[in-house]
């Protein structure tokens, strides 16, 4: 089955790059393309993609902004930001609205492709330049013990996928691991984020384990 994916992005170049790249390649499929958020807002909750390419500067509304009010009510929507900043302070703002990749638009079309299939298997897909800011960032900042999650929180189970997750495992890796279908291991995360007050697995992970 094809992953749908839909791009918001207000450059008319690069939307269409963007959409032949989607549209050329073998199991993907365009499922919208819009010109800002406010089109988005509304035509996103219709289509329901599982993927969604989202720029930031979009004029009116930030993509930012566009993931942190559809995420409320869709949380099993994936989106990727796809821009040009490389600024902390956007790719932490864009990671607490509920984007679970971060790549730079200058990312070369198969690379892209491998970062929407690694999204759509539980990855958390990030250009190097803003994986390595997410890990000085992380490395950098000392959380105190008082902070972390109670072990409790969690069911038993929601440990052990959130263990697995820590590790860098994909849905389907974890999967095969503990006997249930990768469709289960999703909705496993969805609670888990629920439970922790998050919205991604890099910040799932540093909540429970107090990183």
């Amino acid at each position: 089955m094809d992953i749908s994916v839909t791009i918001v992005e207000d450059n008319q170049d690069i939307r269409h790059a963007l959409e032949q790249i989607i549209e050329m390649a073998d199991g993907y499929s365009l499922a919208g393309s819009y010109i800002n958020g406010e089109e988005a807002l509304m035509q996103i909750p219709i289509t329901k993609p599982a993927i969604v390419l989202m720029d930031i500067n979009l004029g009116g509304i930030n993509g930012i902004e566009v993931v942190k009010l559809l995420k409320k009510n869709m949380p099993e929507v994936l989106f990727m930001m796809c821009t040009i900043y490389e600024e902390d302070e956007k790719i932490f703002e864009a990671l607490r609205a509920g984007a679970s990749g971060y790549i730079l638009k200058k990312t070369a079309p198969d690379k892209l492709l491998i970062a929407i299939k690694e999204l759509q298997d539980g990855g958390s897909p990030m250009s190097s330049q803003i994986a390595r800011k997410v890990v000085t960032h992380f490395q950098n900042t000392s959380i105190d013990s008082s902070l972390k999650i109670p072990l409790g929180l969690l069911s038993t189970r929601e440990k052990e996928i959130l263990e697995m997750l820590s590790k860098g495992l994909l849905y389907k890796e974890i999967a095969v691991r503990v006997f249930i279908s990768p469709q289960t291991v999703r909705k496993h995360v969805y609670h888990i984020y629920e439970k922790l007050h998050v919205s991604n697995r890099i910040e799932a992970v540093n909540a429970f384990f107090g990183r």
